[in-house]
Parts: structure tokens; sequence; C-alpha cells
């Protein structure tokens, strides 16, 4: 209710039904004035157009420490766990959110790149925890079996973890390439100086 106080349905409903009152005022209405208020408020509120949609969040640095701390707990919750996954996908684990978290330092970066406002959450939200809670809800003893012609889930969550490393990683490339540009160009510009 107290959204719709602000919203753009009600100040043109309340543009109309203050043309109303003027119109009372003026004398063009007589004693029906009160009639005519009500009818101009619901036809200007009926006829405005509908508030916009927002499907981004409009605070980048509350989503970023929505984000962190989603990770933080996947990274505690997995440390937790140590005994049930293998040691080299815990290390995996921590890489990766090593590598997002030194990404989610950067907002502004993050906000301004449409693949990176997609990329990151996605990896950070959903890809990392399906990984990793898929293999905990299996049962140890099932975990560690090779199946049938196939791979141990073991097999298939470290993996899973490579794969999303690399992701990182390219998506840090991204991150930081502009940087790595930058410094290269201050290094040819400062031997250049120095040879002339």
């Amino acid at each position: 209710m107290i959204g719709y106080l602000g919203s753009t349905k009600n100040l043109v409903g309340c543009l109309a039904g203050l043309a109303g009152v003027l119109l009372h005022v003026t004398g063009a209405v007589g004693a029906w004035w009160p009639a005519v208020v009500a009818a101009l408020y619901a036809a200007g509120a009926l006829l405005a157009p509908a508030e916009g949609v927002r499907l981004v969040p409009v605070d980048p640095v509350v989503e970023v420490g929505r984000l962190r701390s989603g990770l933080d707990e996947l990274v505690r919750g997995v440390e937790a766990r140590a005994s049930r996954v293998p040691p080299p996908a815990l290390e995996a684990v921590r890489r990766i959110a090593a590598v997002l978290g030194d990404l989610l330092d950067r907002p502004a970066t993050l906000t301004a790149d449409p693949e990176l406002r997609h990329a990151v959450p996605r990896l950070a939200r959903t890809d990392l925890p399906l990984s990793v809670q898929t293999y905990l809800n299996l049962p140890w003893w099932y975990a560690v079996r090779q199946r049938a012609g196939g791979t141990s889930p073991d097999a298939e969550l470290l993996a899973q973890l490579e794969l999303l490393e690399a992701e990182a990683h390219r998506l840090a490339d991204r991150v930081y390439g502009a940087d790595v540009d930058r410094q290269a160009d201050h290094t040819r510009y400062l031997r250049d100086r120095d040879e002339g």
C-alpha cells in the first residue's frame, strides 16, 4: 500500500483529481464535484502507465554482499564436511571462491559488463553450489564407487570443479585483462622514455 502512494498511477490520479477540484472552484461542475473528482482520479490512475519492472537489483553493493555471504557459507559448509569430499575438491572450491571473491571486490566493473553481471552470480549462486550439493547428497559409500562403464561421482565432482575453475579464471581474465594491458603499455612507455 505504501509503495502505491509514490507510484505513477497514484500521482497521475491525484493530478486528475486536482483538475476536478479546479473545475468545482470555477463553478463548472456544481454539486456533483465529489463524484467528478473521484471519477477523474480513477480515470487518471487507470490510464497512467504501469511502473517499470526492475529485474536487476538497484544496489550492486547489496547484491555483491549477498553473493559473498553465499560463497562464504558454501566454503564453510564444504569445510565442515571435509571428510566427505576428496581433498582436491575442497581445495578447488576454495580456489574458485577466492577468484569469485576477488571479482566481487569490483562491483562497478561487474555491473558495467552484462556478461559478468550474469556469469559471476550464476557461477557463485547456482553452478558451484549445485555441483557440491549434488555430490554431498549421495551416500559416502556410493560417492566413491566406480559405476559400471562410467566414472565415479568423485571423478565427476572433480571434473565439474575443474570446468568451474576454468570459467572463473576466464571471467577474471575479462576483468583484469584491461589492467594487465595498461601495465604493459606503461612498461613500453617507460622503455621508450628511457631510450629517448
